[in-house]
């Protein structure tokens, strides 16, 4: 099952980009040749109109293959004789770079919506700061001294003498670091009435520290759809941002130990897939958002890198020699399938640790 995921995953994202390259080429009159889902031998095809649909073999990529796009070793070249207004290269440059950057568009895009739905469906727990308890650890001193949910703390006497009245769960937290390991009396009120606990903490293993056993009380917020728009996109500009330091850190040499290519996505996506269908589809909109910041690098081969070679035609009048280009697009191609073998080893290296 978890090569199924990994390939719905996969399929998923590469169709969502592809599908933006695809339409705004498609609004714009531009002829589209091939729209291909995967690389490598067809499995399957169907010929539209104009353009060939189809499936291919290897579900690590896809590309929409459109007239007067140079081409490279992986999409190869359409050669086809259209009117140069239905090229790529023959309608005006600001259409050419929204047609490169509408898969990074839909890349997003796909990531927001996600966000957005499971906010929407789920809502969320938020910690209420009051000074009570919202749960109790098994087998905890909370737990064997009587201490239950619900309970409001209305004063705190350590063993030396001081004595706490939290107005908040923080202030609880604060006084139980001063006085880690003694022993405390809680005067609670439960229902209405008074009562008295004494609790001694004892160190916990899993949490590193002494602990009573209990916790600040939560809330579920019900989420809206606008509420829910709003932390989707909130969601989406925090992971962006922790995307973007990690590749910066990347291209100064920093935590290459920490790079992963499709086997390491392939473990993740097997272990999020067994741990909920939410876990899974989350997992789908962090991977769109990696793919369309990855696209963005102003690499040739990659959108953002084809947005700069068009910016530069834009800017010196004259159009990049073709020979050039697809010089530079090889030597992309190179460096990401040295990165993507770099990535692999550190896959597999992790596997066998």
């Amino acid at each position: 099952m978890g090569l199924l995921y990994f390939v719905v995953l996969l399929g998923v994202i590469v169709f969502i980009h592809e599908l933006g390259h695809f339409l705004v080429a498609k609004m714009f009159h531009v002829y589209v040749g091939e729209f291909a889902l995967g690389m490598g031998p067809k499995l399957f095809s169907y010929q539209g109109k104009e353009t060939l649909y189809s499936l291919r073999a290897i579900p690590l990529g896809g590309f929409c293959q459109m007239a007067g796009e140079v081409g490279n070793e992986l999409e190869g070249e359409l050669e086809v004789d259209v009117e140069p207004e239905r090229s790529l290269k023959g309608i005006a440059k600001w259409k050419q770079i929204l047609i490169m950057v509408a898969g990074i568009f839909m890349n997003f895009l796909l990531a927001w919506v996600i966000f957005t739905g499971i906010f929407v469906s789920q809502g969320y727990t938020v910690t209420v700061d009051l000074p009570k308890i919202g749960s109790i650890i098994e087998n905890s001193p909370a737990e064997r001294v009587g201490l239950m949910p619900g309970d409001e703390i209305v004063q705190i006497e350590f063993a030396d003498g001081t004595i706490v009245v939290p107005e908040t769960f923080s202030d609880m937290s604060a006084s139980a670091l001063a006085n880690l390991t003694e022993s405390r009396i809680y005067t609670v009120e439960r229902d209405g009435q008074m009562m008295t606990f004494e609790a001694t903490p004892e160190y916990m293993e899993d949490q590193g520290t002494y602990l009573v056993g209990f916790s600040a009380p939560v809330e579920h917020v019900e989420v809206g759809l606008l509420q829910g728009m709003a932390d989707g996109v909130s969601q989406m500009v925090y992971v962006t941002v922790m995307m973007v330091e990690s590749i910066l850190d990347l291209f100064k040499g920093q935590n290459l130990d920490q790079l992963s290519g499709p086997v390491g996505i392939y473990t993740v996506t097997a272990e999020q897939a067994s741990l909920g269908l939410t876990n899974y589809i989350w997992l789908i909109a962090i991977i769109s958002l990696n793919v369309g910041i990855v696209n963005a690098i102003p690499l040739p081969v990659l959108d953002g890198g084809r947005v700069v070679l068009t910016v530069f035609e834009m800017i010196t009048g004259k159009p990049i020699n073709k020979n050039v280009e697809q010089a530079l697009m090889t030597v992309a191609i190179v460096l990401l399938l040295g990165l993507m073998i770099f990535a692999t080893g550190q896959d597999i290296l992790r596997l066998f640790k």
